[in-house]
C-alpha cells in the first residue's frame, strides 16, 4: 500500500484500461465519463483490504457495497474479472513490494471481498428490487439553485428518516449521486430531495434546472445510520448546513411522529439569509411543537429570515454559544467541510463522541455533483 499511493493515479488508469480492454463487456456498467467512478471502485477495493483483518466492520462496509452495486447490473461472474485486473495492476506498480507471498495475500483478500458482496446481492434480491422507478409529481424552485423534488415511487421503498439514497436521472446514465430524504416516511408513499446545483454538477443541475413533473427517476436502496433511537428519551442536538437541513427536518418530523417529549435543538446554517430557503417551514414546525428549538446562522448577516434569533457567523462557533449538551444525542448534516468543523464543535460542548452520528464524509462527496 506505500508503494502504490504516491502513484494511486496510474494504478487506477492501468487498471480500467487493463479492465475494459479485456473485459469491453463490463464497460456497459460504467457511466461515459469515468471522472468520479474511476477512483471510486478502486479507492473501494483498497480500502476493504486495509481493513481485511477486522472481519465486523469489512462485513458490514462490504456487505452495502455489494447490496448497492446491484443497481449497476453487478453479477457474480463479474468479480473474477475485476480481481484479475486488480492483481495485475498491483503487481506492476508495487514491483518491489510483489512476491508469491504477497500475492497469494492478495488472492485471500479479493476472495474475502468479493464473496462478502455477493452473499449480500444475493440475500438482498431476496427482499428487494435492485432500485426503484421514481415519477416526479412536484417541482419547486425554492432559490435560483435550489429545488425541493418530490417523486411517487412505483412500489413502497422502505426507510427511515436520517437516511439516504442513490439517485440516477434519464439524462446521465449510469451516473448515481446521494441525496438525504428531506422527510420522514409519508403515508401517501411520496419521497422529497432538496437539491442545490452546483458547478459542474451533472446531477444536481439536471435536477433543478431540468427536471419537471412527470419525469422519471431511478432510486437506490436507503442507507445511511443517521437515525434515531426511540428507545430513550435522550435529546437531539441537530446541526444542518445548507440543503443538510433536509435529513434533519426528517429527524424533527420522527420525533413528532413517536410522541415522546424530548428537547430537540437544531442548528440551521447557511451562507446569507437568502440561502436559509427552507426556513420558514422550520419555524412552522418550532411553533407547533413546544419541545423544539430553531436557531438559524448565517455566515454573512444580517439574517432576517430567521427573525430575531438568527445569528451571525460560522455554525461551528454558533454552536459553541450553546450548551453543554452532555446528555444530548447529536446529528450533524451538510457539505464534507461542516461534517470536520462540526464534529470538533460537538465535542467541545459535551457531546460524547461516540453519540455523535453523521454520514459518510467519502459518501458526501458525490453529493457535490
Amino acid at each position: 500500500m506505500a508503494e502504490i499511493e504516491p502513484v494511486a493515479d496510474k494504478v487506477t488508469s492501468y487498471f480500467y484500461a487493463l479492465l475494459f480492454v479485456q473485459h469491453p463487456d463490463l464497460r456497459a456498467l460504467f457511466p461515459a465519463s469515468m471522472d468520479v467512478q474511476r477512483d471510486r471502485l478502486f479507492r473501494a477495493l483498497l480500502t476493504a483490504a486495509q481493513h481485511v483483518d477486522d472481519a465486523e466492520a469489512l462485513t458490514a462496509y462490504l456487505s452495502r457495497l455489494g447490496r448497492g452495486h446491484r443497481k449497476y447490473g453487478t453479477r457474480p461472474e463479474h468479480y473474477p474479472a475485476v480481481g484479475e485486473c486488480l492483481l495485475s495492476a498491483l503487481s506492476r506498480y508495487a514491483a518491489a513490494a510483489w512476491s508469491r507471498e504477497a500475492e497469494g495475500a492478495w488472492v485471500r483478500a479479493y476472495t474475502a471481498i468479493s464473496q462478502i458482496m455477493i452473499d449480500a446481492a444475493a440475500e438482498d434480491e431476496a427482499v428487494a428490487p435492485a432500485w426503484w422507478q421514481a415519477e416526479i409529481v412536484a417541482h419547486e424552485l425554492r432559490t435560483p439553485d435550489t429545488a425541493v423534488v418530490t417523486v411517487r415511487p412505483d412500489q413502497p421503498y422502505p426507510f427511515r428518516a436520517g437516511q439516504y439514497t442513490s439517485l440516477e436521472t434519464p439524462w446521465w446514465p449510469r451516473i448515481w449521486r446521494h441525496y438525504s430524504f428531506a422527510s420522514a416516511p409519508r403515508s401517501d408513499g411520496l419521497l422529497s430531495f432538496h437539491v442545490k446545483a452546483v458547478p459542474a454538477g451533472w446531477v444536481s443541475n439536471a435536477l433543478v434546472h431540468r427536471a419537471r413533473p412527470g419525469d422519471v427517476l431511478r432510486l437506490g436502496a436507503p442507507g445511511g445510520t443517521m437515525t434515531v433511537d426511540h428507545s430513550t428519551r435522550s435529546g437531539l442536538l441537530c446541526v444542518g448546513g445548507g440543503t443538510g437541513i433536509a435529513p434533519i427536518k426528517a429527524l424533527v418530523e420522527d420525533v413528532a411522529e413517536h410522541g415522546t417529549r424530548r428537547p430537540v435543538d437544531v442548528f440551521y446554517g447557511a451562507r446569507s439569509d437568502h440561502d436559509l430557503y427552507d426556513i420558514e417551514t422550520m419555524l412552522r414546525l418550532e411553533r407547533t411543537l413546544p419541545w423544539l428549538s430553531v436557531r438559524p446562522v448565517v455566515a454573512h448577516g444580517p439574517g432576517t429570515r430567521g427573525g430575531p434569533a438568527t445569528l451571525t457567523g460560522q455554525l461551528p462557533d454558533a454552536i459553541r454559544q450553546f450548551g453543554p449538551y452532555r446528555e444530548y444525542d447529536a446529528y450533524l448534516s451538510g457539505p464534507p467541510g461542516l461534517i470536520r468543523s462540526g464534529l470538533a464543535a460537538l465535542v467541545g460542548v459535551g457531546v460524547p463522541s461516540d453519540r455523535i452520528r453523521h454520514d459518510s464524509i467519502d459518501e458526501l462527496v458525490s453529493t457535490g455533483d
